[in-house]
């Protein structure tokens, strides 16, 4: 993945994209994003509170939720550019997953979460995402999400 170009947009406006709330907005920053990648970082993995926390440690099975959450907004913000809102989804799958360490909870620096869109449309897009610590890559896979049918009336 090559590093996107646009500027970062403010803490408060790009939580506003996405449906995760509270401590489970587990990303801090929008590094960069354009159309087909996103960047961003945080520290929350070294919250004693965080919310996917059990027994005391987080596992690096959970970097694939940071994963999802830069998907979300990368698409919120992809969506807000063309002058609409990004439709609720869910993700379907993870395929290719690779984590290179056990847990995240004790690792002193920053994440480093990349996206990359690489399908989208029709109610459906497909990532690849990678998580870094320090430069060293700890996770990465790819993801599926189809849009959330509309309710019915």
């Amino acid at each position: 993945m090559q590093e996107p170009d646009n500027p970062a947009p403010a803490h408060d406006d790009w939580r506003r994209l996405i449906p995760h709330a509270g401590a489970m907005c587990l990303l801090d920053d929008v590094v960069a994003w354009d159309a087909a990648l996103i960047h961003m970082r945080t520290s929350s993995h070294r919250r004693v509170d965080h919310p996917l926390r059990s027994d005391g440690r987080l596992r690096a099975l959970h970097l694939c939720e940071y994963g999802a959450q830069a998907m979300a907004v990368h698409g919120g913000l992809v969506a807000r550019a063309a002058g609409g809102a990004a439709a609720p989804g869910y993700l379907v799958s993870l395929r290719g997953v690779e984590l290179e360490v056990e847990r995240i909870d004790d690792l002193p620096r920053p994440l480093d979460v990349h996206a990359e869109c690489l399908l989208g449309g029709g109610g459906s897009w497909q990532y690849a995402f990678r998580v870094e610590h320090d430069g060293v890559v700890l996770a990465r896979g790819r993801a599926a999400v189809i849009a959330k049918p509309p309710a019915r009336e």
